[in-house]
């Protein structure tokens, strides 16, 4: 007999540090302890809700350039494989050019 083991996507799962739960407060509690929650936020998101729902998440502007300049290195890289790709195709300047001036 064999032993019936769990299946695994991965064979060892990598690591990663598990952030806190985000905290989330009111909008009412934001409106009234807005420097309190200022503060929470340059150490972790902050999600306000509004009707019982996610309205807004607060973050350090350090974190928000941090995820604006994540984001755009993703498209630069999204970008530079979607060109390599359309030239290993048979794509060129040239034909891009006559592509775009063909508005029929």
């Amino acid at each position: 007999m064999h032993s019936h083991q769990p299946h695994r996507l991965l064979p060892n799962p990598p690591k990663i540090a598990i952030l806190p739960v985000m905290k989330s407060i009111t909008a009412l509690e934001a409106k009234n302890r807005f420097g309190e929650v200022l503060e929470t936020a340059q150490r972790q998101p902050v999600s306000i809700t509004r009707n019982g729902r996610p309205s807004v998440v607060m973050i350090s502007a350090e974190s928000y350039q941090r995820r604006q300049r994540m984001a755009r290195e993703r498209l630069r890289q999204s970008l530079q494989r979607a060109g390599e790709h359309a030239s290993s195709q048979g794509m060129s300047e040239d034909l891009l050019d006559q592509l775009l001036a063909d508005e029929s």
